[in-house]
C-alpha cells in the first residue's frame, strides 16, 4: 500500500479531480491517508483512517517516505485550541510555520519549558514551537466503562464548535456541517464512526428507540444528524437561513429553539452505548 500525509492545514477531499468540484470531507494536517489511484500529476484518490474517499490536489499531501516513517514513530499530541500557530522560536514574536485546527497532529520532541512552549515537530521534517496549553492527547481508542464519562466528553467537544460557521464537507473549526460536527466529536474522544447522515454496517452506532435516547447519542433526519445533549436539546450544524452554523435546537414543541421541519422529519435514533 501507498501512503502519504496531509501537509496542508487541511486536506480538502474533493468528489472530482478539480477544485470546481463539491467538497466532500476535511482531513487534518498530520493525518496519514491511503492513496487508492492517481488521476493524474495533480489530483489522487486517497481514502481516510476513517474509511472516507475522495480526491486531494498533491499540493496539499507528503509523500516522502523517510519523512512518513519518522512522524510514525514520534509521539504526538493533538492540537485542541480551534485555531493555532507554529512559530520558529518558543515567544510570540516568532516566525509563523505553520497553522492548525484542532484535530491536527504533531510531534513532541520536547517538553514544555516554563513559559509553557513545547517544542513540535511537523510531518514534513521542520521543528517549531506551540503553546502546551493548546495540545491535548491524541486518542486512538475508547472504553466503555465509564459511559457517563464519555458520553460527556463527546457532547462537551461537540459544544466548542458553537458558533462555527457552516461549510459543506467542512471539519473544523474554520467550518462545519451536520455530520462533520458529529463525526469529530466522536473521533476527538478515539470513536470513528461514519463520516455521513446515516447509520452505516462496519461502524460501531446502532439503531435505538426514541425513548432509550441519552446525551451523545445521534438524531438522524433526511440528509441530516444532531446531537442529543440532553434536557431534549441538540446540537447541530444547519446552513438554515438565521443559523447558518452550529446551533442548539430543541425536540420541545413549546421552546423557541423548536424546529418542528426538523422534529416531524426523524429517521432514526443511532447510539454508540
Amino acid at each position: 500500500m501507498n501512503y502519504a500525509m496531509i501537509n496542508h492545514t487541511l486536506g480538502f477531499l474533493m468528489k472530482e479531480p478539480t477544485w470546481e468540484s463539491s467538497l466532500e470531507d476535511e482531513d487534518f494536517y498530520g493525518r496519514k491517508v491511503e492513496i487508492l489511484s492517481w488521476e493524474n500529476d495533480e489530483w489522487c484518490k486517497i481514502r481516510t483512517h476513517y474509511n472516507y474517499s475522495g480526491y486531494v490536489h498533491v499540493s496539499q499531501l507528503l509523500f516522502d517516505e523517510e519523512k512518513i516513517n519518522i512522524w510514525d514513530a514520534v509521539n504526538k499530541k493533538l492540537v485542541v485550541q480551534p485555531y493555532a500557530d507554529v512559530l520558529s522560536v518558543p515567544k510570540v514574536q516568532g516566525f509563523h510555520q505553520m497553522s492548525l485546527t484542532k484535530g491536527a497532529l504533531v510531534g513532541i520532541l520536547e517538553n514544555a519549558n516554563e513559559d509553557g512552549w513545547v517544542k513540535v515537530l511537523l510531518c514534513d521534517g521542520r521543528c517549531g514551537y506551540m503553546k502546551e496549553k493548546f495540545l491535548g492527547s491524541f486518542l486512538t481508542s475508547y472504553s466503555l466503562d465509564n459511559e457517563e464519562k464519555l458520553r460527556k466528553n463527546i457532547v462537551n467537544t461537540a459544544l466548542t464548535y458553537m458558533g462555527t460557521q457552516y461549510r459543506w464537507g467542512g471539519k473544523s473549526p474554520l467550518g462545519i456541517d451536520c455530520s462533520g460536527l458529529c463525526s469529530v466529536a466522536y473521533m476527538l474522544n478515539g470513536v470513528i464512526i461514519y463520516r455521513d447522515a446515516a447509520i452505516a454496517e462496519g461502524f460501531p452506532i446502532h439503531e435505538i428507540s426514541y425513548e432509550r435516547m441519552k446525551p451523545a447519542d445521534l438524531l438522524y433526519f433526511p440528509g441530516h444528524i444532531a446531537m442529543y445533549i440532553g434536557d431534549d436539546k441538540y446540537v447541530h450544524s444547519t446552513g438554515k437561513n438565521g443559523s447558518d452554523g452550529v446551533v442548539i435546537n430543541s425536540l420541545n414543541p413549546r421552546d423557541k429553539e423548536y424546529r418542528v421541519d426538523l422534529f416531524h422529519n426523524l429517521k432514526a435514533v443511532g447510539s454508540l452505548f
